[in-house]
């Protein structure tokens, strides 16, 4: 195959494919193209399902970017008929997962933005957000100062001299006899490292939340700058990781990175289905397994609620812990009202106050003095 002119006619455009693949950062080898065309043929094919399937086994898209993978795949095979969209169809009810460096692929439309903020909606909306000259609070400077001391930790692998301890450092004890002709004057004891544990750090962008998301990514800043193991995401259409531009030392061109990372701000509501996304990439979902989940939600879930509860169902059954901070808890009395709030109850371990960044960073502060749920 020396160019793509001396190939058959019906072969063409499965190799356009690829091309279109590598010109997009896709890594595909030759003889994955060879495994993909030998599929297809034995495929059929019949449909653009087989099709889709063969690339999927052959060509081995990574998982955090299978939504760019099948948007690749509809604009190529299907052409101008992928990107029609209509209100209520099924490109509407998919969260995608939005990746770094990657914001820019689609257009940013803003014509269904949420302009007042007091009521959630699950219709996408696509705009670009720049955030205010930043100031900093007492909470936020006093959640930088306490939290490399405060933030929760557990007990590692590793082991270390320790005074005292719940096991025998023979090495130490063998080579301390040395200088005394054999005899065991003390015994040498050992304990287990303690290392951070990984904060989870999910903060809802949607149209409900817009006059609390300027101060959560501040927060979240902060906290990535203060804790080794801390990784942030916003949901509300799409489901966005933003720990690579948080760790960007200066907030403001962290921040910056960030509103070019996400691109559903003050949009739509669904949680659920962000989350079920958080879940189906095993990479994103080893980053909840024994970590303290913090959700800063409004929880107006506009999706189905039973998505909802069994995706916070799993995540309580991998974290430490699992705590749910929204704004409408406004006293140490609140239930929860919603259908959201209701359903997820049962899998978090703390239902509290989050509407202000105060409340938010006293709580981060005292995750250390809680137990394992």
């Amino acid at each position: 195959m020396s160019s793509e002119s001396e190939l058959p006619r019906a072969v063409r455009i499965f190799v356009s494919f690829v091309a279109l693949l590598r010109a997009n950062g896709f890594a595909v080898a030759p003889e994955q193209t060879t495994a993909y065309l030998a599929a297809i043929k034995l495929l059929g094919p019949r449909n653009l399902g087989d099709i889709r399937q063969a690339a999927l086994a052959t060509l081995a898209p990574p998982p955090e970017r299978r939504a760019t993978f099948d948007r690749l795949f509809d604009l190529h095979f299907r052409g101008s008929d992928a990107i029609e969209h209509t209100d209520g169809g099924e490109d509407d009810e998919t969260v995608r997962l939005q990746e770094e460096g990657r914001g820019d692929e689609e257009p940013l439309l803003s014509d269904d933005a949420n302009d007042s903020g007091l009521t959630a909606t699950r219709m996408e909306a696509l705009v670009e957000r720049r955030f205010a000259p930043l100031s900093t609070t007492d909470a936020l400077r006093r959640l930088a100062r306490e939290a490399p001391r405060r933030l929760p930790r557990r007990r590692g692998h590793r082991r270390m001299r320790a005074r005292r301890g719940p096991f025998a450092d023979l090495r130490r004890t063998l080579r301390d006899s040395i200088r005394s002709d054999g005899e065991i004057l003390r015994l040498g004891h050992m304990k287990r490292r303690q290392r951070s544990r990984k904060i989870l750090l999910l903060i809802d962008v949607s149209g409900s939340m817009k006059s609390r998301t300027e101060e959560n990514m501040k927060l979240a800043h902060v906290l990535v700058q203060a804790a080794p193991h801390v990784e942030v995401f916003t949901f509300g259409t799409r489901l966005t990781r933003v720990t690579r531009a948080l760790r960007l030392k200066r907030r403001e061109q962290a921040l910056d990175a960030a509103a070019h990372l996400v691109s559903d701000w003050d949009g739509g509501t669904r949680i659920g289905d962000a989350l079920q996304a958080f879940l189906a990439v095993p990479r994103f979902g080893g980053y909840a397994r024994g970590a303290a989940i913090v959700i800063v939600s409004d929880g107006l879930e506009r999706g189905n609620c039973d998505a909802l509860r069994d995706a916070v169902a799993k995540l309580s059954r991998r974290a430490w812990r699992v705590s749910w901070l929204t704004p409408l808890a406004t006293g140490p009395g609140f239930r929860p009202q919603t259908e959201a709030l209701v359903a997820i109850e049962p899998f978090v371990n703390e239902l509290m106050d989050g509407g202000s960044s105060a409340s938010i960073a006293a709580h981060v502060l005292t995750l250390a003095r809680r137990r394992a749920a």
